[in-house]
């Protein structure tokens, strides 16, 4: 059986450092503010993949306490179509822009800068919600 052809898999990551997140601005396109994130290499898992292109990009230990869910919308990012799957974490150290990212910030969740790169605004939305509620977003049901 030939292998399916499959959109790529990345791992981001809301890094929480007390009641702030870690933003990065991108260097590459699309530009933006984002998550700290990327693509899942072969041979890891996608929690590694988180807590690695975290680290890659903040300089950050980040510990994962949640999964907040899988974003699939085939349109999410402009480069091509890429399933992400977005954890919750506390961040350990003293954040550092490195990598990926032009720049690095802490937050207020409710006051994000803009431009936000992606569907982060929407995850950003989500992981509100959760914090309010309790409740884990359902995609499917938008």
């Amino acid at each position: 059986m030939a292998r399916p052809q499959c959109p790529p898999i990345a791992a981001d990551v809301i890094a929480e450092i007390g009641e702030r997140i870690v933003l990065i601005e991108r260097k590459n396109f699309p530009p933006g503010w984002a998550l700290p994130g990327g693509f899942v290499e072969f041979g890891e898992t996608v929690e590694s993949a988180a807590m690695r292109e975290a680290f890659e990009e903040t300089s950050l230990e980040v510990e994962l306490r949640a999964l907040l869910g899988v974003y699939s919308r085939p349109d999410r990012d402009p480069r091509g179509q890429t399933v992400t799957v977005v954890y919750v974490g506390r961040g350990a150290g003293a954040p550092r822009a490195r990598d990926d990212a032009r720049a690095l910030a802490l937050f207020h969740p409710d006051q994000p800068p803009a431009p936000l790169a992606f569907d982060h605004a929407g995850i950003l939305a989500d992981y509100r919600r959760w914090l309010e509620t309790g409740l884990f977003p359902t995609p499917w049901r938008k």
